[in-house]
């Protein structure tokens, strides 16, 4: 591959889900020279059964492509959740990564996968972040979530888990870990000194102990390392107080819905999610699979357009 390093890198996802039609729409909408930075990976079968169905076969074969993830005519059904489209997602999002590794795209954006089928798979997977975190040989609570989406940029500090079991592995560290990746990837966004806002683990961040001592465990020594370090971290206080007031650069989520449920909110198909702490940086959009919708070829792109925008200079200077 000899794409040039600020180029991107897409990964089908799911190729029974709607990832392939967004994908070719969204590729539509760019400019020829722009066009030649994007490097899809994923089936070929399936990127050409894709463009048939849209009209969009010229403009297919002037992509540069990568096979990744292969599946058979008979097993490419789209809306159906299969082990074999798990696999499929997974295989073409890590080839993807370790182009990024290699230095021949400067990020990577995947189309969403599809976690029962991963699961039908036999793949341990749990986002991601988490398959980051493995091919770049990292522990998984070295890279975290980042929602993008209106007007918002929140980090989760834990994510698929259930609440008992996140607030068991909490530690003032890996609130820092997760905050300071935060504050990297707002200042690779173009943000130069984030204002960053922690939102409390209790309702009223505990209320100074009056709801537990969670926030005095974690959260207050948390935020007062990193001022110490010179980062402009305020809190803990409760979240939807920050929320309101919408005056920070970056909020920190301790948990999956206090982050999601906002973003989802504002934004609901046309959010952006990165995988950050990493040296790569990989982008999915802020929905599913939709495979209800699936090979009807009624999908909206504008998700990925967005996030195509957010991840790389080259594509945020569009008009």
């Amino acid at each position: 591959m000899s794409q040039p390093t600020q180029g991107i890198a897409l990964s089908l996802g799911d190729p029974n889900g709607i990832g392939p039609e967004i994908a070719l729409k969204a590729i539509a909408t760019l400019p020829a020279l722009v066009r030649s930075r994007v490097t899809v990976f994923g089936p070929g079968l399936v990127w050409q059964r894709t463009a048939q169905a849209l009209g969009l076969s010229e403009l297919a074969t002037q992509i540069h492509f990568v096979e990744a993830g292969s599946v058979s005519d008979a097993q490419f059904q789209p809306g159906v959740v299969s082990s074999v489209a798990g696999a499929s997602a997974v295989a073409s999002a890590t080839a993807a990564i370790q182009a990024c590794q290699a230095g021949h795209v400067s990020a990577v954006i995947a189309c969403p996968h599809h976690e029962t089928a991963i699961q039908q798979a036999g793949i341990a997977f749990s986002g991601y972040p988490s398959l980051v975190a493995k091919v770049c040989g990292m522990e998984e609570d070295q890279v975290f979530l980042m929602l993008v989406g209106g007007g918002l940029r929140i980090v989760h500090v834990t994510l698929h888990e259930s609440v008992q079991t996140a607030l068991n592995r909490l530690t003032p560290a890996l609130i820092q870990r997760a905050t300071l990746a935060g504050i990297r990837a707002c200042e690779r966004l173009g943000v130069a000194t984030p204002r960053v806002a922690m939102m409390g683990i209790n309702p009223h961040a505990s209320e100074g102990g009056l709801f537990g001592m969670e926030d005095q465990a974690n959260t207050v020594p948390a935020v007062k390392a990193l001022q110490d370090l010179g980062f402009g971290v305020e809190g803990p206080q409760g979240g939807d107080v920050y929320l309101a007031a919408r005056s920070h650069d970056l909020y920190v989520a301790i948990f999956h819905d206090q982050g999601h449920i906002p973003v989802k909110l504002l934004a609901p198909h046309a959010a952006s999610a990165l995988s950050i702490g990493a040296q790569v940086l990989l982008s999915s959009v802020g929905h599913g699979c939709a495979m209800d919708i699936a090979g009807k070829g009624i999908a909206d792109p504008q998700g990925l357009v967005r996030t195509l925008a957010l991840i790389s200079p080259v594509f945020r200077s569009l008009p």
